[in-house]
């Protein structure tokens, strides 16, 4: 199996070399990833989406996280990314449909994995309800979504419950209905400083309040 690298950066994003993932991780690298989040208006409301993470994956298995995300080789650039979307979710969308909401970095740790990432974010949103999931069962085991404000809220302490409702998808494919109050424990611990830049980057995309 072909070894992938990654860029190795320093915290400004300064390209310092390259190392294998597995190195990248374990001594805990800056690196780039790639992450698109999936939006929806429904009336007078917006939805974000969060896939729900295998039970099989390493690192943060079965929570829910970033609608469509993943590394950035050492050979590769943000417009790269976009394949993520297609080989999680099945979605095939040009990158040009795509909104940049800039980079955001976090950090984070899930066993004997370092996460220190320089993430190029993006924005995918839609007007009516986003369907078609394929998803890779081996990284994504279902897809949910919830009201963008209650989200925040829920990251700011100023509520216990989110309400999300979607589908998780069973081993032989079947969909089965997903409907759930969940607390901030059910979610990826993204810093919350990558949270309120997030939220900021897109009232400023959707022209929000």
């Amino acid at each position: 199996m072909e070894t992938e690298l990654l860029k190795v950066l320093d915290e400004s994003g300064r390209c310092l070399g390259t190392a294998t993932r597995e190195e990248v991780h374990r001594k805990g690298y800056w690196h780039e990833t790639f992450h698109c989040w999936m939006t929806e208006r429904w009336m007078d409301r917006i939805y974000l989406y969060f896939q729900l993470r295998s039970s099989c994956k390493k690192d943060y298995p079965s929570l829910l996280d970033i609608t469509a995300a993943g590394h950035l080789l050492a050979d590769e650039t943000a417009e790269d990314g976009v394949r993520e979307v297609e080989e999680e979710l099945g979605l095939s969308i040009r990158f040009q449909e795509l909104a940049s909401l800039g980079t955001i970095p976090w950090t984070g740790s899930s066993g004997d994995i370092i996460d220190r990432e320089l993430a190029r974010v993006y924005l995918y949103h839609q007007e009516s309800p986003i369907s078609g999931f394929f998803l890779q069962k081996e990284e994504v085991a279902g897809m949910v979504k919830a009201d963008l404000r209650e989200f925040e809220e829920l990251v700011l302490g100023e509520r216990d419950l989110l309400h999300v409702t979607g589908f998780k998808e069973q081993e032989d494919g079947e969909k089965v209905l997903l409907e759930d109050s969940v607390d901030l424990s059910a979610f990826v611990p993204h810093t919350i400083s990558y949270y309120l830049e997030l939220f900021k980057q897109i009232r400023l995309n959707l022209r929000l309040c």
